[in-house]
Parts: structure tokens; C-alpha cells; sequence
């Protein structure tokens, strides 16, 4: 009897953990997805990248540059962290920002300024770049042409092509015959304007007045050197000049001297007008090239620079009354606010 009862005890065990090894079998099966399914509460979209910005100046065009790119980036839903690093106008910290960004492994550069650009790919062949508040980006070495970049940089420039010829007859019409340009030689992006303002003048009986300074500490008194020499100011995208605006603002206005600029930015701050666009607008142009590189839908090599869009005049009304010129109706121009 006893040995029977046994045998039923030792069978009965068998089945309770033959049924429970089955039951943890489904259980397991049932807490993994089946091929083509995703684990529970995960997400694809989740890398987070490490975006350097090395910006070689702090002024409003080039920092609402950099505010577009922010804000490409949060519209596309990317988690990016952000090493940020301003060169303050200084060439050599501009390239040691530029080997630390490399040193530290980014995913991406986001280069705001052409020197900020040439640092950059001087110091990296391999990791992508984009760049804005480029002018030349050919003549600066950063890219083999616009349609076809050909290297790990391309970017959007702020230099678009009727610009410089619309600003030159704007002032060929107020009776301006010499055009005074205060701007930086050292930077290869105003070096790059002012030969293409000279060149455009030929055909114009016009002619340039040149001031170049070294630091934005002589923008005042090249500025002045200026005075009774030229009928008008041209001041360009230049960083080192932008940097130091209200000088030669002064300067125009106490002289009644009509003064062009290069972006809206300055014609809020004082200047009289400018044939441009949004700087905020060309950044997140370049915000949006970023996210295809870094989601690897595209490369620098093969993704063309782009040009700014929606070429407008935007007149400072306040500078206009203050130096007795008169805004013509022909002229379509919108007032800065």
C-alpha cells in the first residue's frame, strides 16, 4: 500500500512540473515581441547627438543664425546636446575651440561665421560640418562648389546674388559717387565683398573708399578717416565691423551720411537700409540640412549650399527723417519695427 502510494506521490509531482514548465514557457513568450515587433514602451527616435557650435563673434545676426538652427532641431524632435563655444573675435582661440570640439568626439559641428568654418574643417576631415553666415564658401576653401560640395562641409551662405548689385543702385539713385567700407582684411568674407562691390562699380561711375581695420577698436576712427571722402557708407556682413556698429552709426548720422548694411539686424540697430533676409531663417536652413546628415539620410558631400530666399529692402524710417532722405513709393521698401 504503501509502496503504491508512493508511486502516485512521485507521479503526481511529474505532472505539476511538466504543466509548470509549460506555463513558464508561454509566460517568457508572451513578455518577448515576435519578429517585427518593437519591445514594449521603446522608441527608434531615441539617439541623443552631441551637436559642437563654435561661433567666432557675439552679434544679433549671427546669434538669431544660431537661434533658427535651435529651433530646426526641436521641430524635428532630436535629443542634442549642445557644446557651444564663442571665440569672441579671437583667431586663435577660434582654432583651439575648433580642435576641442574635435577632440571631445561631436557628431556634428555647427560652424556660425566663416572663420568659425575654415577652423573647422582645418581641423577635421571626418566629422560633419555645417555651416551659415558664410559668404564665399568656394573662394573660403570649404567647399569644391555650391551644387556639389564634395567634402564633409557644405552649409547655407548669406550672401545672395542680387544683394550687392540692388544695393549699388539704390545708391547710385540718392547721388552717392563715392561708397567708404569700413571692414576687416583678415577675413576672407569681407575681403571677398569688398572686391565684389569695386568690381560691380567699374560700370557705374562709382568707386570705393576703402578703411580696413584690425580689431573692432579702430571701427570708430577708420570710420571718421571716412568724413568728407564719400557720400555714403556701405558696411557689410563683416564680424569684426557688426561687432562694433553703433560707431560708424554715429558717425553716418552726425555727418548726415546715408549708410547701408548687409542684414536687418543693422538696419534695426541704426543703419539706413539693407537688401537681405532673416538670419534666423538661413540657420534653420542649416538646421534642417543638420538633421539629414545626422539621421543619415544625406552627406555633406553630396547636399548643395543653399542660398538665402526672400530677397527684401527694409529702410530704418527713423535714419531716413534723421538724415532729410526722402523714401519713394518705387523704392516697395518695408520699415524696420
Amino acid at each position: 500500500m504503501k509502496t503504491n502510494w508512493l508511486k502516485f506521490a512521485v507521479a503526481l509531482f511529474s505532472v505539476i512540473f511538466i504543466l509548470a514548465a509549460c506555463g513558464g514557457d508561454k509566460a517568457d513568450n508572451a513578455s518577448k515581441p515576435s519578429d517585427g515587433e518593437k519591445e514594449p514602451g521603446t522608441n527608434e527616435e531615441t539617439t541623443k547627438y552631441k551637436i559642437g557650435v563654435t561661433q567666432i563673434v557675439e552679434h544679433p545676426s549671427l546669434n538669431a543664425a544660431f537661434d533658427g538652427f535651435k529651433k530646426a532641431i526641436e521641430d524635428a524632435g532630436l535629443d542634442v546636446e549642445y557644446d557651444i563655444q564663442n571665440a569672441q573675435n579671437d583667431n586663435s582661440a577660434n582654432t583651439t575651440i575648433a580642435n576641442n570640439l574635435v577632440s571631445t568626439g561631436v557628431d556634428l559641428i555647427f560652424a556660425n561665421s566663416t572663420p568659425s568654418a575654415q577652423a573647422a574643417a582645418s581641423a577635421t576631415q571626418e566629422i560633419p560640418i555645417i555651416f551659415t553666415s558664410v559668404t564665399d564658401a568656394v573662394s573660403a576653401e570649404l567647399v569644391a562648389s555650391h551644387e556639389n560640395p564634395g567634402g564633409n562641409v557644405t552649409g547655407t551662405i548669406d550672401n545672395h546674388p542680387d544683394a550687392i548689385p540692388n544695393t549699388m543702385k539704390f545708391l547710385q539713385e540718392i547721388g552717392a559717387k563715392n561708397v567708404g567700407m569700413v571692414f576687416n582684411a583678415g577675413e576672407q568674407n569681407s575681403r571677398a565683398q569688398v572686391d565684389a562691390v569695386k568690381e560691380l562699380l567699374k560700370d557705374m561711375d562709382m568707386k570705393v573708399v576703402e578703411a580696413p581695420v584690425a580689431t573692432s577698436a579702430d571701427v570708430k576712427q577708420a570710420a571718421e578717416s571716412l568724413v568728407g571722402r564719400v557720400d555714403a557708407f556701405y558696411i557689410i556682413t563683416d564680424n569684426t565691423v557688426v561687432s562694433a556698429l553703433e560707431s560708424v552709426i554715429s558717425v553716418a548720422n552726425d555727418n548726415k551720411l546715408p549708410m547701408m548694411v548687409g542684414e536687418f539686424d543693422s538696419v534695426k540697430r541704426g543703419g539706413l537700409a539693407a537688401y537681405g533676409f532673416e538670419y534666423y531663417d538661413i540657420g534653420y536652413e542649416a538646421g534642417q540640412m543638420a538633421i539629414k546628415v545626422l539621421k543619415g539620410e544625406s552627406e555633406p558631400a553630396t547636399l548643395p549650399v543653399q542660398i538665402p530666399q526672400n530677397l527684401k529692402l527694409i529702410i530704418n524710417k527713423d535714419t531716413a527723417d534723421s538724415i532729410g532722405l526722402t523714401i519713394k513709393d518705387e523704392w516697395k521698401a518695408e520699415f524696420s519695427e
